[in-house]
Formats: C-alpha cells, structure tokens, sequence
C-alpha cells in the first residue's frame, strides 16, 4: 500500500500500487497544479511511479495575496 498523508487537512489514506504521480493525482481528483507529491523530502513528476511502501506528502497550493 501507498500511504498518503495531505497537508495541511492532516489527513491520511492507503492507496493499493503501484501508481503513476498523474494516476495519483486522477484517483484523488485533484489537477496537478493544484497540489505537490513529495517524497523524502523531494517533489516528484507525474510520470514517476510510486509502489506498495512508499510514503508520499501531497501539499496543497494554496495564494495568499
């Protein structure tokens, strides 16, 4: 299972991989622009693949103007 842990609801799921980063983005409903995958500690692409044991961040974008 993939963890995901989103900031800064603190929420956190199981996904079953393995997974493209654009999969991930499909299955959460989220467009890419929107949001950022990282794992330890580096930001991934959309065609980086993710697998059963791997723990991801996705930090949403948000403006503050």
């Amino acid at each position: 299972m993939i963890q995901v842990r989103f900031f800064p609801e603190n929420k956190e799921i199981k996904l079953e991989g393995p997974l493209t980063v654009k999969q991930l983005f499909r299955k959460l409903n989220l467009l890419p622009q929107t949001a950022l995958v990282i794992r330890n500690g580096k930001i991934l692409t959309s065609d980086l693949t993710l697998k059963n044991g791997d723990e991801v961040e996705i930090r949403i974008i948000t403006s503050r103007g």
